[in-house]
């Protein structure tokens, strides 16, 4: 076993006596700050009990253990690697008096390689020419994996090379200390990572010790780089690049780049959409810096003007690290993407044309600002991200706190006034992947819709997770169909799946009341409301007020105006039962089923539901309460923030006809027909009974209405 290893062992034993004989362990281990890549981690919390570095110093550590590589070589990647990491640890004091003293900390293997020339020279007055290789190794570790990402351009690994030209080492000793270096650094990280790279790192690692750069990448080729894990999620890279391209001179506001090497870019904006990616590096390269003065009375003394701008000549390192840590939370011990502070960020961008990121330009909302800092004593160094105002950080945080809470709507309201965005614009900010994910599960509900798609284009309004959009494609491959959101997330999540499966739907953002603007008049053969009017009537603020029937109303027309002649409209949806003034029993099995039914009716936003107690563990109450609250009831805790701004019974099925006939006028109602939703009944088993007045036991009312409307070849819509 490497000593290293030894030493680490004896450490986690709690043996801290080879400390003192092993200062890179010693520096690693009085880490009081956690340092870490977010890309690589699964729980932001787990990290306060925990030390990644050390975890990963000790992971290449073991790789490297286990290669068969000759003995000079093993000793000294073993310092390398030992010390490769020691700029993310120490005391704060520690860090305060290195960085003061000059230790670059935030690029971490120049602050390595700095603490390790520093601790040689105090202990043996000068480096020997093997100590200068160990330096050298410490000073470009990672380099090699960074190229490959786009982070960094080919001539930063040219300290390599001079180890050549100076006769430190041949090109073959060389080739034979990288390989098993970066097989080490990479496989730290995953083994899968590390085979993915292997052929390439190879190619560089030739080009290195031969002195000559295996390709030249122009901005497309290192942004592409940049861009890999979005392009392996679906992004559409290529076209999106060249649109941006269309629009502005890329090549020039990119320039300044070329020069720079960039901290931590992907892991901070790879959930951004390539336009605002490529906003953020232009306002990072072009922006005015702040310059961060300890000794002032305030936190920042000036701010570069126009003229200031050589100063960007002395800049070699872009970071955005701070951006980074602003964007992930976490949540039940999984690492989350702060969502709420991407929209804001993303509203901030919208506004800002390409012009307007050239020259630095701010957004006009006064809760967030973009930031470069330059820190005290770092001239080569810029950090980037954005900051929200004080109210924006304390609301956000209440948002996050509220997420399953009543209190959560008002909250998510009060951020979107803050910023000025438009409510209906988003699904559900917290666990949306999830949801979306549930309504892909309902695909079987929904197939029964497939029998009655007329035509050759089919419109989904609210799409979801794209289930029914799959069902179509698969099952009436004659039949083109369309999604329809006007939620952003759902459209990018839909658009990014659409890539990464071959899909030939298409996803369109849009309103549902605004269908003609959208689609054109008679443009649609089937148009599909499944699941989503409840929503619509539920969410939408028409008329001045939410759960307003004439939301409903104006859906059923916008629809039926696009509907070619012959067209139908589809409608799957909740239903209420009649005749309404039926009381139905509701007996909870569950000790905290009274408390949840009085917890529901306060917070629902309907109408107001009634109940009566008949003793501590059943009620009697109107039938359309009692199957609403359990509508919330069967979805559980996770859903309830959610569940109960919603409400999934709101006509009856004859005065669904009613609404209809009023509507359309001289629209045919070809089926119309209601039934228990398969999943209920098994879903409320053993938590409660439900009894008729008397208190007998009965089958739950239907849930669930199928409504085909068709619009008579001779159209004449009543207004």
């Amino acid at each position: 076993m490497l000593d290293s290893l030894h030493a680490i062992s004896a450490y986690r034993q709690g043996d801290f006596s080879l400390l003192e004989n092993n200062e890179w362990l010693k520096r690693i281990v009085s880490a009081e700050e956690r340092i870490v890549n977010l890309e690589r981690i699964t729980s932001i919390g787990e990290l306060t009990k925990a030390n990644p570095v050390l975890d990963y110093t000790e992971r290449t550590l073991r790789v490297l253990n286990d290669l068969p590589v000759s003995f000079w070589i093993r000793e000294l990647l073993e310092e390398v690697l030992a010390w490769s990491e020691t700029a993310k640890g120490g005391t704060l004091r520690e860090r305060i008096q290195w960085q003061e003293s000059g230790v670059n900390l935030f690029v971490h293997n120049l602050g390595s390689g700095e603490l390790y020339a520093r601790y040689i020279q105090e202990r043996y007055g000068q480096m020997s020419l093997r100590h200068k290789v160990v330096h050298t190794l410490i000073m470009t570790h990672g380099l090699v994996g960074q190229y490959i990402r786009g982070e960094v351009r080919f001539h930063e690994n040219y300290a390599l090379t001079e180890l050549v030209t100076a006769g430190y080492l041949t090109s073959e000793e060389l080739i034979r200390l990288l390989l098993p270096l970066n097989q080490c650094i990479m496989s730290g990280v995953s083994e899968s990572l590390w085979k993915a790279a292997k052929i390439e790192t190879e190619e560089i690692i030739a080009a290195i010790a031969e002195g000559r750069e295996p390709k030249e990448w122009n901005y497309a080729h290192r942004l592409e780089r940049l861009r890999t894990g979005s392009i392996r999620q679906g992004e559409a890279f290529h076209s999106e690049i060249s649109h941006i391209a269309s629009e502005t001179n890329l090549s020039a506001a990119l320039a300044p780049m070329d020069h720079l090497t960039l901290w931590f870019v992907e892991a901070a904006l790879q959930d951004f959409s390539v336009d605002e990616f490529v906003k953020v590096l232009m306002i990072s390269l072009h922006g005015q810096i702040e310059r961060q003065d300890r000794d002032a009375d305030t936190e920042y003394d000036s701010v570069t003007s126009r003229a200031e701008r050589s100063q960007r000549d002395e800049i070699h390192h872009l970071s955005f690290e701070p951006l980074m840590n602003e964007m992930y939370y976490d949540y039940k011990g999984v690492k989350k993407l702060n969502v709420y502070k991407k929209r804001m960020i993303e509203q901030y961008l919208h506004q800002l044309d390409w012009d307007a990121c050239l020259e630095g330009g701010a957004g006009s909302n006064p809760h967030l600002r973009y930031r470069l800092d330059q820190k005290n004593g770092l001239e080569d160094t810029v950090f980037f991200t954005f900051e929200f105002s004080r109210a924006a950080e304390r609301l956000i945080e209440f948002c996050i706190e509220a997420e399953k809470s009543p209190l959560y709507e008002k909250a998510v309201l009060m951020l979107f006034d803050l910023f000025g965005l438009r409510r209906d614009a988003y699904d559900r900010f917290h666990n949306e992947e999830a949801y979306l994910q549930d309504m892909n599960s309902s695909g079987d509900y929904k197939s029964v819709i497939l029998d009655y798609i007329t035509g050759s284009r089919a419109v989904d309004i609210g799409p979801g997770g794209g289930i029914l959009l799959d069902l179509i494609e698969e099952k009436l491959p004659h039949v083109h169909a369309v999604g329809i959101d006007i939620s952003s997330n759902v459209i990018e999540a839909l658009e990014k799946r659409k890539r990464l499966e071959g899909r030939s739907w298409d996803v369109v953002k849009g309103d549902a009341l605004k269908l003609r603007e959208e689609l054109g008049p008679e443009s649609v053969d089937t148009v599909i409301f499944s699941s989503i009017l409840h929503e619509l009537y539920s969410y939408i603020e028409y008329e001045g007020f939410r759960f307003n029937p004439a939301t409903v109303r104006a859906a059923l027309r916008s629809a039926y105006d696009v509907l070619s002649p012959g067209g139908r409209i589809i409608i799957r949806d909740g239903i209420m039962t009649e005749p309404v003034d039926q009381l139905r029993r509701i007996r909870f099995l569950e000790e905290d089923g009274m408390l949840w039914l009085s917890r529901y009716a306060e917070d629902f936003n309907g109408r107001k539901i009634t109940y009566e107690a008949l003793n501590d563990h059943e009620v009697l109450m109107p039938v359309n309460d009692a199957m609403e609250f359990l509508y919330t009831y069967t979805w559980g805790e996770e859903s309830y923030v959610h569940e109960v701004q919603e409400q999934f019974g709101y006509f009856t099925p004859s005065q669904y006809e009613a609404v209809i006939r009023e509507v359309l006028g001289d629209a045919e109602i070809v089926t119309s027909k209601h039934f228990l939703q398969e999943g209920y009944t098994e879903a409320l088993a053993g938590r409660i009974e439900f009894a008729d007045e008397s208190g007998t036991l009965i089958s739950l009312p239907d849930s669930t209405c199928l409504i085909v409307i068709e619009k008579p070849l001779a159209s004449g819509v009543q207004q």
